[in-house]
């Protein structure tokens, strides 16, 4: 019988003498384990008529702000594991434009691989024509469009353009543009005296993209397709 007396006591828990000792032995316990605190009720303290007793409203007030605080963790966890994604994703597809043999192949991965792998339904790559839009300037992976225009798209001085609604323009996205519900317009600049570039991402997600995200990325996303096609440009 002695022998058993052990496991019934260890089945049935610590007692309530023992967990008080414990918590005595050991008064950082709540520190290192502040969930509990969500299940901890405080005594109902009697202080008289007239006296409210705080430590409810006290408690209460610490759950709140453990839950706050559990929350934005939450959140700022999400958010790195969404920024590493976008990450990988944005040095992918800077990688596969390494990979081009020749300019025309650096637009066709432009226009086509990199939408794939920035998870978008489409891209478009712009440039303001010299003098006059040429004849069928707008049927090639490549589109013209006419002085002035990407700075009335994206306003004079501003590189980074998101939108989280809005109706896509024929012109940049051609049949594509009836789906298209959300955008990225960056601001290309191959050289000072060259006309200005756009690269236009498409998304038909509503808010895929919107002024609250960083711009980094796509930023070292747009001087990455700059370069690229200025090393062509140079080559003659």
């Amino acid at each position: 019988m002695a022998d058993r007396e052990p496991a019934t006591r260890h089945a049935a828990g610590p007692t309530s003498d023992e967990v008080e000792q414990y918590l005595r032995d050991h008064p950082d316990f709540l520190i290192d384990h502040p969930d509990l605190v969500h299940h901890l009720l405080p005594p109902d303290t009697q202080r008289g008529d007239g006296v409210v007793d705080m430590q409810r409203f006290m408690l209460q007030r610490v759950r709140g702000d453990l839950n706050k605080l559990q929350s934005q963790q939450n959140e700022i966890l999400a958010t790195s594991r969404s920024n590493l994604t976008s990450q990988g994703r944005i040095h992918a597809a800077v990688l596969r434009m390494l990979e081009a043999r020749t300019l025309e192949e650096l637009i066709e991965i432009v226009t086509t691989d990199i939408p794939a792998q920035l998870d978008v339904d489409t891209a478009a790559l712009a440039f303001e024509a010299l003098d006059r839009l040429p004849p069928g300037g707008n049927r090639s992976s490549l589109k013209i469009v006419a002085r002035g225009v990407i700075d009335r798209m994206m306003g004079s001085g501003k590189d980074i353009m998101l939108l989280p609604e809005v109706a896509a323009d024929p012109a940049l996205f051609g049949g594509a543009a009836s789906l298209i519900r959300s955008q990225a317009l960056l601001r290309l600049q191959l050289k000072r005296d060259a006309p200005l570039g756009l690269l236009a991402l498409g998304s038909r997600t509503v808010g895929k993209f919107n002024p609250g995200q960083g711009t980094e990325l796509l930023g070292f996303l747009a001087k990455a397709v700059e370069l690229n096609i200025r090393g062509w440009l140079d080559r003659g």
